[in-house]
């Protein structure tokens, strides 16, 4: 029987100042390039239908508008996408968090999203996420109560990523102190923008959009285990 995975996406489409915002093209484009052709990929979000994307990811990688965002499947599946609250964990083997900047104004205070990664997490399914995509998970934890990064290596967009685009007054906390204040080792590429992707048992983490085709590739290959 073929495998699915749920790439959720934020619904938030307003930074804090202001700001558009939404999914980021590349982190939904380049792993779906790597597991559309192995599994079922269903799409959802807070809001469901059509999540907001990031205009900017569309200016900056016109490459993945032809071959994702004027896909059909693709059309569809962005159209039909489920609301969280709709998802049933049973059905999937993986849950994977598309980055942007939407993810740390929604998903990590969504109740919905919070208890939806924890059933994920604690079935020992795989539980992975790109760029701001881990800001779905700091308020997700294990059975003990403690957060699922306590004591794990994680990564995620850093803080110099984050001053570099001028984002820092955009979102309510920088992911990497976040990760690091709720016991995360925290760990990142040697050169900022570089490809980053650490594998924590069921818990694999992307820093930044360069990490979106590895992120792909660690999941392929833990989900083919």
């Amino acid at each position: 029987m073929t495998k699915r995975i749920l790439f959720v996406f934020t619904s938030a489409n307003q930074t804090l100042t202001g700001a558009s915002t939404g999914w980021y093209l590349p982190e939904a484009a380049h792993p779906y390039y790597v597991l559309a052709p192995h599994f079922t990929v269903d799409f959802a979000s807070p809001a469901g239908p059509n999540p907001p994307v990031d205009e900017y990811s569309i200016q900056t990688f016109p490459d993945d508008v032809g071959k994702f965002l004027e896909n059909s499947e693709v059309q569809k599946k962005l159209s039909t996408a489920k609301k969280l609250s709709e998802v049933n964990p049973d059905n999937y083997d993986a849950i994977f968090y598309v980055g942007g900047h939407g993810p740390v104004l929604d998903l990590a205070v969504d109740p919905v999203n919070i208890q939806l990664a924890f059933k994920f997490y604690r079935a020992g399914k795989l539980v992975a996420a790109v760029c701001h995509g881990p800001a779905a998970l700091v308020g997700v934890t294990d059975e003990s109560g403690k957060s699922i990064f306590a004591g794990k290596p994680v990564t995620g967009f850093s803080n110099v990523e984050e001053e570099q685009v001028n984002k820092v007054k955009d979102v309510p906390f920088l992911l990497e102190d976040k990760i690091s204040s709720l016991g995360g080792k925290y760990e990142k590429a040697a050169e900022p923008w570089g490809p980053k992707v650490v594998i924590a048992g069921n818990l694999i983490t992307g820093q930044n959009p360069a990490s979106a085709h590895p992120i792909g590739e660690a999941i392929l290959q833990a989900l083919q285990k």
